[in-house]
């Protein structure tokens, strides 16, 4: 028994409102964070993607170097690391305390030796130090706020520019970087700075939908971008990668294409009227695809030869994925913290359509007949049919838990103290419980739950109403997880100290309680189609796939999900997918023994 991994699917870039999200591209990948991990994501090949979950902290931005081999990310506390992105090790090549609070930005200097790193810190706002070993190269002073943006001339000699909430902007000599002098060209916060190329210009954003453009080398401000200017704050800026071209995001929705000679747009873009079609970063990739990120963490990637809308839009969960269901061959639903129920297939993510929930998703069911039942902290029961929401949905009484479906399409939702039994949007049955449940898995006409008493109740289902069949004792924890095999004799029982036992339902007794390697709570159990193999996801970040006719044997995935695993699923015979706290969902080849 063993596994190898597949394809990650990853999550998308997490975004502040009212504030910038730096997000980069180096070649054909986009690199941008969210929560503690930095994903670097192939525009070209979907399936390549990587994650990086080496940060304590959150993070907050991440650049490769020019010379491709090495990343650099940052996180709130003012940490920036540096490791490689060639192997799959990810080594660790530096650690450095730049500065005393969140990093804003950072950039890197054309040879990959130096990087400067700015933001928030207590006793300065920016910090230049050497690659290899961290000591300094110079310093970043003349801001009395924090400085929200950095750039790095990538020729010699060397120029950078920091822009900053003061709404001035710093120029510096360099190598080592000293002030220079102080830019004040904008009237408020200043949101990005950016280098061309070539290193013979600069631009700068503020939240006064004002754009400037400067001389790299001496920095005099050269003139300034009026024609149809933005309507909101403008968030970022990035160059074309022949130095004719900038594009600018904007907090008005809508992403503006300008020639640099003439200073007059050539294509504006807008996405939408909502809150969440702001848009609040941007990066130019050498392969001429213009990336721009919506408020709700959606990045659309332009085409200039096509003017009225994105030439594709890449979607994905934006919060922890809470609940997850494996469709029709390898698709499968994500249900995510923030009440966003998302669609994969081959093509990637896309939302399900129709009123989604308004916070977190605990739950999602599948009936027989192909419908997809899915339960939220919004009190609501709400059907999937194909790829959108039903209009109708279902009030439950009190919060749900958890939600599992019979054979004749019943979807029974667990909630604090009671079980409901709803079929097409209308209760058939109300059962008031005496103990606190706590997970419920149904197959056929048989209903298990789990409570906190470390107890399972199996009721029998005859359509009209519940009646307690048996009682199941063997766990050391409460019931986190159920889950019965196909067949719907064995049922599995995961608990919070981590041990799952094994029952025959049919006989009332544990099979085994071999199956105890988790350190932390189960959070999900899912069996193969054949019964003879049970996946286990867990709090410690490990997944366990068990075995029944040995079990003493297991495959163990470590780490498998940074945070905790949520969710494990079956895509098939011998593909297995676990998602979690990361947002992640991770695809893992398992060889069973013979």
């Amino acid at each position: 028994m063993s596994f190898k991994q597949g394809p990650l699917y990853p999550c998308n870039p997490s975004t502040t409102r009212g504030e910038p999200t730096k997000i980069s591209s180096s070649k054909d990948k986009v690199v941008y964070t969210n929560g503690r991990s930095v994903i670097i994501r192939d525009l070209k090949d979907a399936a390549v993607a990587t994650a990086y979950a080496g940060h304590v902290q959150p993070t907050t931005v991440a650049r490769i170097a020019p010379s491709g081999y090495y990343c650099a990310s940052a996180d709130v506390s003012g940490t920036v690391r540096i490791w490689d992105t060639v192997g799959e090790e990810q080594t660790l090549k530096g650690e450095y305390k730049a500065i005393g609070g969140r990093v804003k930005d950072l950039a890197w200097d054309g040879e990959s030796k130096r990087i400067i790193a700015v933001g928030d810190g207590r006793d300065k706002f920016g910090h230049a130090f050497m690659v290899d070993t961290g000591s300094s190269t110079g310093e970043i002073i003349g801001h009395s706020k924090t400085v929200n943006a950095v750039s790095i001339r990538h020729q010699r000699p060397f120029r950078a520019v920091t822009a900053a909430d003061d709404g001035s902007i710093v120029f510096h000599q360099g190598v080592p970087f000293k002030y220079d002098k102080t830019i004040k060209t904008h009237t408020k916060f200043v949101q990005d700075v950016q280098y061309a190329p070539s290193g013979d210009h600069f631009a700068s954003v503020g939240t006064d939908y004002k754009i400037f453009l400067y001389d790299g080398k001496t920095g005099e401000t050269l003139g300034e971008f009026t024609d149809s200017p933005h309507t909101g704050s403008i968030m970022a800026v990035s160059w074309s990668p022949d130095n004719k071209s900038i594009v600018t995001s904007a907090a008005d929705r809508t992403v503006k294409l300008w020639d640099v000679e003439t200073k007059k747009a050539q294509v504006t873009w807008t996405l939408g009227s909502a809150v969440e079609h702001q848009q609040v970063g941007n990066t130019w990739t050498e392969s001429d695809s213009i990336v721009s990120l919506s408020m709700s963490g959606d990045l659309n990637v332009f085409d200039k030869r096509i003017g009225d809308k994105p030439a594709r839009v890449l979607y994905g969960p934006q919060k922890p994925v809470t609940a997850a269901l494996p469709a029709q061959s390898s698709t499968f639903f994500v249900g995510t913290a923030d009440g966003r129920v998302l669609h994969h297939t081959d093509d990637g993510y896309e939302y399900v359509s129709g009123n989604a929930h308004t916070t977190l998703v605990a739950g999602i069911g599948a009936a027989q007949d192909g419908k997809v039942y899915s339960v939220g902290f919004d009190d609501r029961l709400r059907e999937i049919e194909g790829k959108g929401y039903t209009p109708a949905a279902f009030t439950t009484a009190s919060q749900p838990k958890s939600v599992a479906v019979a054979a004749d399409s019943t979807a029974f939702v667990l909630e604090t103290q009671n079980i409901e039994a709803v079929r097409s949007n209308q209760k058939v049955f109300d059962l008031a419980l005496k103990y606190t449940p706590s997970a419920i898995a149904a197959t056929g006409s048989i209903v298990a739950v789990g409570g906190e008493d470390q107890k399972v109740r199996l009721y029998s289902w005859d359509g009209k109403a519940l009646t307690e069949s048996g009682t199941l004792e063997g766990n050391k924890g409460t019931v986190s997880a159920l889950a019965f095999a196909p067949g719907g004799v064995l049922l599995a029982s995961g608990d919070s100290s981590g041990k799952i036992v094994l029952f025959d339902a049919n006989e009332r007794k544990a099979a085994t309680s071999r199956w105890a390697f988790h350190s932390g709570r189960i959070n999900a159990l899912a069996w193969t189609a054949d019964g003879r193999h049970c996946a286990s996801g867990s709090l410690d970040t490990h997944v366990y796939v068990w075995s029944v006719q040995k079990p003493m044997k297991n495959i163990a995935v470590k780490n498998a999900g940074p945070g905790g695993v949520s969710t494990v699923f079956w895509l098939g015979e011998n593909e297995l997918a676990s998602a979690g706290a990361d947002g992640c969902v991770r695809r893992w080849s398992i060889m069973f023994h013979a």
